[in-house]
């Protein structure tokens, strides 16, 4: 089955669960292809958990979910060794970290200390126990959601951690009357996600993910991100700007997003149509600017129209 063919399966068979909403599901495939990992951040109720199921059950991959709470452990996420009686040795015993696609529910209510004990695995794709190192799985992505609206018993992720997620991405109310009436239809039906099959593999995926690699990205594709995020660190209205490994970032789900619609080259649009979810959670506002009504969306338009759109 040709490739594209694939993911446009998987689309698919997430839609048949997540209505409406094709454009978030393009995001977190294009996440999943880039290495990148995905923040979902919205109000209770709008599928932020159905689409994580969704995403690894139409992939034949292993799963975990964790539901963070204030007395989550670091051990309950990286694992910890467990001393046996019968033996007088230590067993490790592996955390939901090791498996392909983790969803760490609501990360913002656990401690963190909790929340540092993704950062090793986030970027380095390996935890460290007891002073020894494993790696992860190949496929490894975290998919963690968090309400904006609660604030008591919640604990903001610093800016350190929000850097570690490719896109910060949120769901959104059903855009038409009809489509909230299917989602209801279907919940009467039994969870629907449930009964979601796989319709491609893990090895799929990871076959993809180094087809990705073949991608062309030209120069002026790679300097028209660049000048995009450092425009943002030139802005008076920001006082922290998209960073280095920001355009990094840009320019690979650039790159995923060009093969996601089936062409062997990146463009600026690809560019374009990405800057947003990939480089918003990542600028923070000067007083200056929340005292001039300013968001941190207007500042990024304000950055992509100073950058000179390359001519390919």
């Amino acid at each position: 089955m040709p490739q594209s063919e694939a993911l446009q399966k998987i689309i698919s068979n997430m839609e048949t669960v997540i209505v409406g909403k094709r454009e978030v599901i393009e995001y977190a495939l294009i996440t999943l292809l880039s290495d990148g990992h995905l923040l979902l951040e919205d109000v209770p109720g709008v599928g932020k958990t159905t689409l994580g199921k969704a995403l690894a059950q139409s992939i034949q991959c292993s799963f975990a979910r964790i539901q963070f709470t204030p007395d989550t452990l670091p051990g309950d996420v990286t694992g910890m060794s467990i001393y046996q009686m019968q033996t007088g040795e230590f067993r490790f015993v592996p955390g939901v970290v090791m498996n392909d696609i983790l969803l760490a529910d609501e990360i913002n209510r656990t401690s963190p200390k909790t929340q540092a004990s993704l950062l090793e695995a986030m970027e380095e794709r390996q935890i460290t126990v007891d002073g020894r190192s494993m790696p992860l799985p190949a496929l490894f992505m975290v998919i963690a959601t968090q309400n904006p609206v609660e604030q008591l018993g919640t604990y903001r992720l610093p800016e350190a951690q929000l850097d570690r997620f490719m896109m910060k991405i949120s769901m959104g109310y059903p855009a038409k009357e009809r489509e909230e009436t299917d989602i209801v239809r279907r919940a009467l039906n039994g969870e629907a996600v449930k009964q979601l099959a796989p319709v491609t593999s893990r090895e799929s995926i990871l076959a993809m993910k180094k087809e990705i690699q073949d991608i062309t990205v030209h120069d002026d594709i790679m300097n028209y991100a660049v000048e995009i995020a450092r425009n943002t660190r030139k802005s008076r209205y920001l006082t922290l700007g998209a960073s280095p490994r920001a355009a990094i970032a840009l320019v690979r789900a650039a790159r995923s997003r060009a093969y996601l619609e089936g062409r062997s080259f990146t463009t600026p649009e690809d560019v374009a149509a990405l800057a947003q979810p990939v480089l918003l959670h990542r600028l923070i506002l000067s007083a200056q600017a929340r005292l001039e009504g300013k968001k941190e969306k207007d500042v990024l338009q304000e950055a992509m129209r100073a950058a000179k759109v390359p001519v390919l």
